[in-house]
């Protein structure tokens, strides 16, 4: 009898039920914040076991809802920006541009080769510069037909921007969110060491590269290597018939220099103004009208388009609410401290090399639970500097291995992130997370060997 795997739902509520299970078993802990320059940071050697909060049923099945309401604002961007890329993709643009990308790929050996080394570094380097992460979202609805087009599969059109961008979020050396911020708490000066960090950036971001490379070219050859073999079918037959569509028009190209603009713009809003998911979210909205213009859709056509596109995104909303329930069951249980205060002892180790080892390692544990670049900067970096002291690791090393255990992000069922790209892509977690072993095996011996250097020069 074969075994049937549990789409991306039930294994969520499974982790959701697991999580409320362990709350009855761990005991509650905390550490105590104190305020420095503006940011609540933990005392290391303040943590104290507090009075149980066990999540029973009640909790269980509250859990979604109220992730819900602490997702909201990511959730709405997701529903906001299916709508507007509705609208563009209503235009025919998108698609003839595709098209016609895909004739210079066909006919052009520079455009094949360069294509995904091409785009994996651009996104890349979002990811490592001005944080690139929920960004990339909408890019999945570009580069999943693209792929397709061009002989590819689903698999991918998702790991161009995806992976491209957590490659770079996760060895990032300008990234504010993440190694500014986690600088800043360990008392290291903020952007220092990017020298080595570019070294890492290009590392992790080349293994990237060639990994896609590699299976692009083998699923080309045999489609039927795919695990999304015959989702792809179903999508190129709902793709339009490219009759007529071959040539783009002026209004075709008015359309996509619109949408490039307004890439554009938010890049520079993030990286100049500090632009987040609101105005990013108004951003598209606004482009979106700007393009129903343009393209002479007409109010009735604009509408049906948006609401059609925020529909689709509907269980994308539900999925990113269950796995930020997640967080919320082992926040309000008061575990997350816990588990992190009973972790710390394993970092102590013979050697400085194993103890930063051991650091990745825990960090890519934490990962699980929260996701968040500042969040787990803020949790973990208070007690990881100080302890980092003790076990001969320099600080400037426990923050690279605070970086490197974000890699573990697109293999985790629990990052909003992660399951949201998936949802988007139709592609199920368990289908996604047997492609992705090879890869995230790839990264955690990347990880292991390039904390190797720092501790033997004694990085700071």
């Amino acid at each position: 009898m074969r075994l049937r795997i549990p789409n991306t739902f039930v294994l969520l509520f499974a982790i959701l039920a697991l999580i409320a299970l362990a709350t009855w078993f761990i005991p509650g802990g905390k550490y105590d914040t104190h305020l420095v320059n503006g940011k609540q940071l933990i005392d290391p050697a303040s943590f104290h076991y507090v009075e149980s909060a066990p999540q029973g049923l009640v909790a269980l099945m509250k859990a979604p809802i109220k992730g819900f309401v602490e997702a909201a604002q990511i959730i709405g961007f997701v529903l906001v920006v299916g709508g507007a890329f509705a609208v563009v993709q209503k235009t025919d643009a998108i698609d003839t541009g595709i098209r016609s990308i895909a004739r210079m790929h066909e006919h052009s050996a520079l455009v094949r080769a360069a294509l995904i080394p091409v785009f994996v570094t651009l996104f890349s380097l979002g990811g490592a510069t001005f944080g690139m992460n929920e960004e990339a979202i909408p890019f999945i609805l570009i580069f999943v037909p693209l792929a397709l087009a061009l002989g590819y599969d689903t698999i991918v059109g998702v790991s161009i921007p995806f992976l491209g961008s957590q490659a770079g979020f996760g060895a990032a050396f300008l990234n504010p969110f993440n190694v500014g911020i986690a600088q800043g708490i360990a008392g290291v000066p903020v952007f220092s060491g990017i020298g080595y960090r570019l070294i890492v950036w290009v590392a992790t971001t080349t293994v990237t590269i060639l990994f896609l490379m590699w299976y692009a070219a083998r699923v080309k050859q045999n489609p039927t290597l795919s695990p999304t073999y015959v989702l792809d079918q179903t999508r190129r037959q709902e793709q339009p018939a490219a009759v007529g569509l071959d040539r783009m028009t002026g209004r075709h190209k008015a359309v996509l220099a619109i949408f490039a603009l307004s890439l554009a713009a938010m890049v520079i809003g993030v990286v100049k103004f500090d632009w987040y998911i609101d105005e990013i979210a108004a951003l598209f909205l606004s482009m979106a009208i700007v393009v129903g213009i343009v393209g002479r859709l007409g109010p009735d056509n604009w509408v049906g388009a948006f609401m059609q596109g925020a529909k689709d995104l509907a269980p994308t909303a539900l999925v990113i609410a269950i796995a930020r329930g997640t967080m919320i069951l082992a926040r309000d249980a008061h575990i997350i401290d816990t588990m992190l205060h009973g972790l710390m002892p394993l970092v102590q180790s013979s050697h400085p090399v194993f103890a930063a080892q051991k650091m990745y390692l825990i960090q890519s544990v934490i990962n699980f639970f929260i996701h968040s670049g500042t969040g787990q900067a803020a949790l973990t970096m208070p007690i990881m500097a100080p302890l980092a002291d003790l076990v001969g690791v320099t600080r400037q090393t426990a923050i690279l291995a605070f970086q490197l255990g974000e890699l573990s992000t697109p293999m985790i069922p629990t990052s909003g992130i992660t399951v949201g790209v998936l949802a988007l892509a139709r592609v199920p977690w368990i289908t996604w997370a047997r492609w992705m072993i090879p890869l995230q095996l790839i990264y955690l011996v990347l990880a292991l060997v390039l904390l190797v250097p720092p501790c033997l020069m004694q990085w700071s």
